[in-house]
């Protein structure tokens, strides 16, 4: 019975071997497939690639180019990016009239900006990067052609595909006015600045006009008689509705370096930047922002000096003792508040002011002449804010003494 049993066991995996050899070559194929694999085994993925920028935007702002674009979210795959994908900016220059390059050959990479600090170039949910022309490449290319092209990267086995290439003749812009001053002037801000005369490569072409940006800070939050300030470039706010009533609006445009601001409100705090315009063959070129100027509309400047002053002699007359009667011309500012009536006993001096308070209308009793006494009387006009103007011409006249006529 020992022997006979391994015997049996043999005689059946020598029948099962024949039945498995029997089988057909795709069915094993399909179960030798099926048996390597197990659930635990990692699976290769293709690495993300960004999908392609499609809205690449170009414009020059005083010696820089600025260029505008929306950052990819998605993978080609359709799948969400998990983080900002790194942004390779390239750039090349053509001469007008020169044979195109074909766009599948790359312009040489301009700069990398690394996805750790992409957030800092996000404005208003889109990308802005600033290319500065710096001297040397004005002089070499300017009236040249600049091609931008953008790629982004999710990781460094694969780039996205090409954006759309953006490109602009550049060329020198004016030196940034540097000299900007805002004044108090009567219901107006009165700006001048000096004419910028250099670019950054020579003598600055004819200025065309100069453009005026403005910009609504507060209300009544500087002190009287604040100096203008200079503050950093690009530090108005970016981003939320209440920080957009803040962003500059341009107001207006002059021919010589000065403007007048009559669009104001008192109390309110604005800061003011000038930029300048020249012309070229083919396009117009502002310069960067000027120094900032910022100033608080306060009233500042007093009415006009009351005219037609005129002193009566009034007699007594029942329990009304005799006096002298004042009456003058109404100003004609509408920001008049009251007039005040001074007395002076010596020519040529003003002398005590006769009313505790402001008189609304142009007329005075003066009740406490005394009789045979001279006097000389001025008047002044004070507004809203508390201005007071210059003294009127002075009138003169007396209570005639018991013994006169």
């Amino acid at each position: 019975m020992g022997i006979r049993a391994p015997r049996k066991r043999l005689a059946r995996m020598r029948n099962l071997t024949a039945i498995f050899l029997s089988l057909p070559s795709v069915f094993l194929f399909s179960i030798s497939i099926s048996g390597c694999a197990s659930p635990g085994e990692p699976v290769e993925r293709k690495p993300p690639v960004p999908v392609a920028i499609t809205d690449l935007a170009a414009g020059q702002s005083g010696n820089s180019v600025v260029l505008t674009f929306t950052l990819p979210r998605d993978t080609v795959e359709h799948r969400l990016l998990k983080q900002p994908p790194e942004i390779e900016i390239y750039r090349r220059f053509s001469v007008a009239g020169a044979p195109a390059v074909p766009q599948p050959i790359p312009p040489p990479l301009l700069v990398t900006i690394p996805s750790a600090v992409v957030s800092h170039y996000e404005q208003h949910g889109e990308i802005r990067y600033g290319d500065e022309l710096t001297p040397e490449v004005l002089k070499e290319h300017a009236g040249e052609t600049a091609d931008y092209m953008v790629r982004t990267r999710a990781s460094r086995k694969k780039h996205s595909p090409d954006s759309n290439f953006a490109s602009l003749r550049i060329y020198p812009a004016p030196d940034a006015i540097a000299d900007l001053k805002a004044q108090l002037a009567s219901a107006a801000v009165s700006l001048n600045w000096t004419a910028p005369q250099q670019t950054p490569v020579g003598p600055a072409p004819p200025i065309k006009e100069y453009q005026i940006y403005r910009t609504e800070i507060s209300a009544g939050s500087a002190s009287a008689g604040q100096k203008p300030s200079a503050v950093p470039e690009q530090a108005f706010p970016t981003g939320g509705a209440k920080e957009a009533e803040l962003l500059p609006q341009r107001i207006g445009t002059s021919q010589s370096p000065s403007y007048q601001d009559s669009q104001v409100d008192l109390g309110a705090t604005y800061q003011y930047f000038v930029r300048s315009v020249v012309e070229y063959s083919e396009a117009q070129i502002e310069s960067s922002d000027s120094n900032l100027a910022t100033i608080t509309m306060r009233d500042v400047f007093p009415p006009s000096a009351p005219k037609g002053l005129l002193v009566v002699f009034v007699p007594a007359e029942g329990a009304t003792p005799a006096h002298l009667d004042l009456s003058w011309d109404i100003n004609p500012e509408t920001d008049v508040a009251g007039y005040n009536v001074y007395r002076s006993e010596q020519e040529g001096t003003r002398g005590k002011r006769l009313n505790a308070e402001l008189l609304p209308t142009p007329a005075f009793s003066d009740m406490s002449s005394v009789a045979g006494q001279r006097y000389f009387y001025t008047v002044t006009a004070v507004d809203r804010s508390g201005n007071e103007s210059e003294p009127s011409a002075a009138a003169s006249s007396e209570v005639p003494a018991e013994s006169q006529p």
